[in-house]
């Protein structure tokens, strides 16, 4: 998407995200680090956010960028299941990337009044309902786009909002029984749900001063190819 000049806090915020989502990863590389689960809880949420942050600075409704930005995430849907596959073998889910696709379409929907995007938004609606045990942060998560789109220019404490979109997404019956049972990883868990937008509303807002290694479309690649990274690493580790 077209941007007249580069966001440094919306690349740190991609790098943040990043970073939490190899982090919640490692927990499946061997040893068994039941705390990675927290910081991991941040990365759905911040890329939600980032994609939000790009919606809200596009200056045309209906643009090629945007087309570009859905078949950037179908197509690396599709090159990163292999790998998620390898990496996860016994996950019940599709990797991330179809949530963040339909999350996208539901956004755009609501943002633009075009007779097209709303059709396209309803069907993705449907889709993350009927499919929705399929989905990686399931109908929720397809929604947490949009209320980060609805918040992002609001005053901070609309962020508990999509806080508990993101908690809701996480399977907060889980996470709740087992914060009852007095699992710290689960408390905190919970916590990360809840304050993951206003932490990224946050460092949006105030890092503008921060100028990272731009996310380009390359960026894409990283996610496929974390999996492959892990993958190798897994035996040396065990």
């Amino acid at each position: 998407m077209h941007m007249t000049q580069r966001d440094g806090a919306l690349d740190l915020l991609k790098w943040l995200g990043l970073l939490s989502m190899v982090l919640d990863h490692l927990r499946y590389v061997g040893y068994s680090i039941d705390l990675l689960y927290v910081p991991g809880r941040l990365a759905f949420p911040w890329f939600c956010l980032a994609m939000a942050a790009n919606l809200s600075r596009a200056r045309v409704v209906m643009t090629d960028g945007q087309w570009r930005y859905l078949g950037w995430l179908l197509l690396f849907s599709a090159l990163s299941e292999i790998p998620y596959r390898m990496y996860i073998p016994d996950s019940d889910t599709l990797n991330v990337l179809p949530t963040l696709a339909l999350g996208l379409l539901v956004a755009r929907g609501w943002q633009y009044g075009r007779l097209q995007s709303r059709l396209l938004a309803v069907g993705a609606l449907m889709l993350a309902a009927l499919f929705q045990e399929r989905l990686m942060f399931g109908f929720f998560g397809v929604l947490l786009p949009l209320s980060m789109l609805l918040v992002i220019h609001r005053p901070w404490y609309f962020s508990l909002l999509p806080g508990l979109v993101c908690l809701a997404a996480n399977q907060w019956q889980v996470l709740y029984a087992a914060a009852r049972f007095g699992s710290g990883a689960a408390i905190l868990g919970i916590a990360a749900c809840l304050i993951a937008p206003l932490l990224g509303l946050l460092l949006l807002r105030h890092a503008q001063g921060i100028r990272p290694l731009p996310m380009r479309r390359w960026a894409y690649t990283l996610y496929p190819a974390h999996f492959l990274v892990l993958l190798t690493l897994r035996p040396l580790i065990a």
